[in-house]
């Protein structure tokens, strides 16, 4: 059943498309996964929990506020239906975003909140995110995958698959949430403990 919710959520054919564009661009094998909500949580000074600049834009911030507000609360029933005796969770939010003010994080994360279909691709030398718009659409009526932001050598950001995470020179570090357990059993066919990563051909 989730598989088809899956689908659903992720036509097929998107991922094999983002696949082709970044092999293509970086000429380096490449693991692509769906990213989750990009509701993301900030622990970073000068950022408010919601990831906007602290002291910019108040009369603007108490529309979105409301608007957050309304969409957390669907979101809040749609998360009660899922975790319904599954023994549901622990009552808080996690933290996406975490490091110093002005962290090397926080543009790349920025650029990845405004994506409609957001996606993280890996290869061993850079890291990229890719918006493919909304990926309820069939894939031959969508745009061309754009890339957000990307990353190459020294300045990539570290990835650990294992933790979810990816961390700049800085110390500033990004968990990322995937969308789905199928991108969990993806990740798996070239993730293992403690940290390996098998490249695709």
């Amino acid at each position: 059943m989730e598989s088809v919710k899956d689908a659903a959520l992720v036509r097929p054919g998107f991922r094999e498309r983002v696949d082709a564009v970044m092999r293509d661009r970086w000429r380096e094998p490449v693991i692509v996964l769906r990213l989750g909500d990009t509701d993301l949580r900030f622990a970073v000074p000068g950022r408010r929990p919601d990831g906007s600049v602290e002291g910019e834009g108040k009369v603007r911030q108490g529309f979105l506020t409301v608007a957050r507000g309304i969409g957390a609360a669907v979101g809040f029933v749609a998360y009660l239906a899922s975790a319904a005796g599954s023994g549901g969770g622990k009552g808080e939010r996690a933290i996406h975003v975490t490091g110093p003010a002005d962290a090397q994080a926080l543009e790349p994360i920025d650029r990845l909140r405004r994506a409609k279909g957001p996606w993280l691709v890996c290869s061993p030398t850079s890291v990229a995110f890719v918006d493919t718009g909304s990926t309820y659409l069939d894939p031959a009526d969508a745009p061309d995958p754009a890339v957000v932001w990307e990353a190459r050598g020294s300045t990539a950001p570290e990835v650990s698959f294992r933790k979810r995470t990816l961390t700049w020179a800085d110390g500033s570090r990004f968990e990322f949430p995937l969308q789905s357990r199928t991108e969990d059993r993806h990740l798996r066919q070239f993730h293992s403990y403690p940290d390996e990563v098998r490249w695709p051909e």
